[in-house]
C-alpha cells in the first residue's frame, strides 16, 4: 500500500472547475474530481502555512497555544511515525520556509527529502548588484515595513532568483513535481511508502512562463504585476483583474503538474493500491470581501473552506461528493489508519475511510483561526467568529520549547520575562516556556460575527440570531476544552471556562465592544468626517497603548478646534498621525492605518 499527497499552498477552491468555476483552464483538476471523492465541507484549522503543516504532522490544532513555529519536542509527527514503523516517507517540496527558523524541524521527520530552491524571494542565488526590475512590477507595501526579518530583502532577492527561470523546467514548481515523478518512477513497484509532493504554488508571487499567461488573453496586460498586497483592495479595476488572472495562470501551471501525477497513476495502475490525497493548507482572497491575501482579515470561507480530494483504493469510490465536516487535522490519522498503524492519543483528527465510503459524520463542529486573532467555529452551516474582549487583546501567551518566529528567533526582549507553564495534556509531561505576546490587537476591530453560510454562502452580511450565537459559543467552549486551550484564551475572547454562555453574556459582550472600540458616540456624531477618516482615526487610537487613548482623543479635539474645522479631511488626519510617530515608524503606521480602518 502507498500514499501520494499533493499539497498546494493557497488554493482558493472557487478557482477549481468541480467547485463551480466555469472559466478556469484546469482540465486535470476536473479529471481529479472524476477519479476521487470531493469534500465540500473541509476546513483549515491553524493558519497560515507552518501552523497548518504542524497539523498535517500532528493531527491536532495548535493555534490556541502557539503562532508560527517548528515542530515541538513533544509533537507526534505522522511522517516520522511511518518511518519508525517500516513505511518509507519522502518529501519533495519548494516551500522555502521549511529552511527558515520557524520551519526547521519538519522536513527531517521524513525518511528522505528533496528541497527545491527559488520561491518568493528565497535567499538562494547570491548577487551583489541590484537586479533590474520591470516597470510594471509592483512591490507589496508590507515588504518595506521595518522588521527584524528584513522583509524588504524579499523583493530584491525575488528578482535575482527570477533570472534563473529561463525555461519551464527551471521553475521551482516544475522541479518539485519532477522530483516527485522521479521518486514514483523509481519506487512504484515497491510497497509501503508515503510521498508528499508539496508545491508552494499557487502562493504569491504568480510567476509563470509566457504560455500560461497566454491562456487568459487580454485579461493579463501587465505580465509582471503578479504580487498582491496583504491589504484591502485599492488597485484599479484593470490591475485587480490582472492579478486575479495571474493567479489563474499559475493555477493552470499547477493543473499541468497535477496531470503528470495522474498520468503516472494511470501508467503504473497505481489506482489499485495507492491512496491519492490532493489538498491545501488554506485559501487566498483575490478581491473577495474587498481584500487580498490572508491573515489581515476575518477567516472568511475563501480562506478556510478548502478543497480536498481523496482516492482510497480500498473503498474505490470516485466522482462523488461528501458533505461531512472534515479538517486538515484528519489527514495524519487517515494516513496512519491506511497503513494499519496505531493513531496516537494526542491526535484530535479522525480517519476518513468511512466518510469516504458513506459520508459518515465524524464531528459536530470544528474550530479554526490564527494565534491571537478571532477564534472561529463552524458546524457546517453557521460560522461564528468570536473577537477579542478587550482592546489590549490580553492576556495572550506563546507556549513553546522552540522560540522562533517565521524568519527569526524570539528577541531578548520577548524572552526576558518568560515563565515555565505546567504541562498540557498533549506535551507528554513537559513544561513549556510561557512567553507573553504584547501590543498585538490586529483583529480587535472586527468584533464578533455570525454567518448563515447556507443562506449567505459568500458571507456578505452577518446575522443577528442570539440563540444560534449562544449555541455556537458553547460549541466553541467545548472544542477549546477538548484541545486543552490555555485558560487565558477564554478570558481573551470573553468566554467563561466554568459556565456556559447565556444570552445576557452575548448582549453584555457586544455592548462592551461597541463602547470600548469607539471614541465616544457624541464626539463621533458631532463633526463631519471625510471619506474613511472616522474609521482611520479610531484605528489609530486603537493602535496606541490603552492608557494613551483618552489623551489622544483630547489632543485630536483640540486640534480640530484650533483649526476651526467643519470637516475632518484625509490631509488633516494624516498630518495629525505623522506628528505623533517617529520618522522611522511613519511608513509602518500609515500602512497599518489604512489596513486597520477596515472593519469587515
Amino acid at each position: 500500500m502507498k500514499v501520494i499527497m499533493v499539497l498546494f499552498d493557497s488554493l482558493n477552491r472557487h478557482y477549481l472547475p468541480s467547485y463551480g468555476n466555469s472559466w478556469i483552464k484546469a482540465p486535470n483538476f476536473k479529471r481529479l474530481a472524476e477519479n476521487s471523492v470531493q469534500f465540500d465541507n473541509c476546513f483549515a484549522g491553524s493558519l497560515p502555512c507552518m501552523p497548518a503543516r504542524r497539523e498535517l504532522h500532528t493531527g491536532r490544532y495548535n493555534f490556541l497555544h502557539r503562532s508560527w513555529g517548528p515542530l515541538e519536542p513533544f509533537d507526534d509527527s505522522m511522517p516520522e511515525i511511518l518511518k519508525m514503523n517500516g513505511v518509507y516517507s519522502h518529501l519533495a517540496t519548494d516551500h522555502h520556509l521549511y529552511w527558515a527558523d520557524g520551519g526547521a524541524t519538519y522536513h527531517s521527520r521524513f525518511s528522505s527529502w528533496e528541497m527545491i530552491r527559488g520561491q518568493e524571494g528565497d535567499p538562494w542565488k547570491g548577487q551583489i548588484k541590484f537586479p533590474d526590475i520591470p516597470e510594471d512590477a509592483k512591490a507589496p507595501q508590507r515588504l518595506f515595513l521595518p522588521s527584524r526579518e528584513k522583509l524588504a530583502d524579499i523583493w530584491r532577492q525575488e528578482w535575482v532568483n527570477r533570472q534563473e527561470f529561463k525555461e519551464e523546467k527551471d521553475y521551482p514548481q516544475s522541479r518539485t513535481f519532477q522530483a516527485g515523478i522521479d521518486f514514483i518512477e523509481k519506487n512504484h513497484s515497491e510497497d509501503n511508502w508515503f510521498l508528499q509532493i508539496e508545491s508552494f504554488d499557487p502562493h504569491e508571487p504568480y510567476v509563470v512562463p509566457e504560455e500560461y499567461d497566454a491562456l487568459y488573453g487580454d485579461h493579463i496586460k501587465k505580465k509582471n504585476l503578479d504580487w498582491p498586497d496583504y491589504h484591502p483592495v485599492i488597485e484599479s479595476s484593470d490591475d485587480v483583474e490582472n492579478l486575479k488572472y495571474k493567479y489563474a495562470a499559475l493555477l493552470s501551471k499547477c493543473d499541468r503538474s497535477l496531470g503528470n501525477i495522474l498520468d503516472l497513476m494511470d501508467k503504473h495502475k497505481m489506482w489499485d493500491d495507492t491512496m491519492l490525497i490532493v489538498c491545501t493548507d488554506h485559501g487566498f482572497l483575490l478581491g473577495e470581501h474587498g481584500w487580498w491575501a490572508k491573515n489581515m482579515m476575518p477567516a472568511y470561507n475563501e480562506l478556510v473552506n478548502t478543497p480536498l480530494f481523496i482516492w482510497d483504493p480500498r473503498v474505490k469510490i470516485k466522482g462523488e461528493k461528501r458533505n461531512s465536516l472534515v479538517q486538515l487535522i484528519d489527514m495524519a490519522p487517515t494516513i496512519l489508519e491506511f497503513f494499519g498503524l496505531e493513531i496516537p492519543k494526542d491526535m484530535q483528527g479522525h480517519p476518513l475511510r468511512d466518510t469516504i465510503a458513506n459520508d459518515k459524520k465524524i464531528r459536530e463542529a470544528c474550530i479554526f483561526g490564527w494565534h491571537g486573532n478571532q477564534i472561529n467555529c463552524t458546524d457546517g452551516k453557521y460560522v461564528y467568529m468570536r473577537g477579542e474582549a478587550k482592546n489590549t487583546n490580553s492576556p495572550l501567551y506563546e507556549y513553546t520549547l522552540m522560540p522562533t518566529h517565521i524568519k527569526s528567533r524570539f528577541s531578548i526582549e520577548e524572552m526576558k520575562d518568560f515563565e515555565l507553564a505546567e504541562p498540557f495534556t498533549f506535551t507528554k509531561g513537559l513544561k513549556t516556556m510561557k512567553v507573553e505576546v504584547k501590543n498585538f490587537n490586529q483583529h480587535y476591530r472586527f468584533g464578533t460575527m455570525l454567518y448563515d453560510t447556507e443562506k449567505d454562502p459568500y458571507q456578505e452580511k452577518p446575522i443577528e440570531d442570539i440563540k444560534q450565537e449562544v449555541r455556537m459559543a458553547n460549541l466553541m467552549r467545548k472544542l477549546m476544552k477538548e484541545s486543552d486551550a490555555p485558560l487565558e484564551q477564554y478570558e481573551r475572547i470573553g468566554l467563561s471556562y466554568d459556565k456556559e454562555v447565556t444570552e445576557q453574556d452575548i448582549l453584555d459582550y457586544k455592548a462592551n465592544f461597541e463602547k470600548e472600540y469607539s471614541v465616544g458616540k457624541d464626539f463621533e456624531e458631532s463633526i463631519t468626517w471625510e471619506g474613511n477618516t472616522k474609521n482611520e482615526f479610531i484605528a489609530f487610537v486603537n493602535l496606541v497603548k490603552i492608557n494613551d487613548k483618552d489623551k489622544l482623543v483630547e489632543e485630536f479635539k483640540k486640534e480640530i478646534e484650533k483649526e476651526n474645522l467643519g470637516k475632518v479631511t484625509e490631509e488633516f488626519l494624516e498630518n495629525f498621525v505623522k506628528e505623533r510617530v517617529d520618522e522611522e515608524r511613519k511608513p509602518m503606521i500609515m500602512y497599518f492605518l489604512n489596513l486597520l480602518s477596515r472593519r469587515k
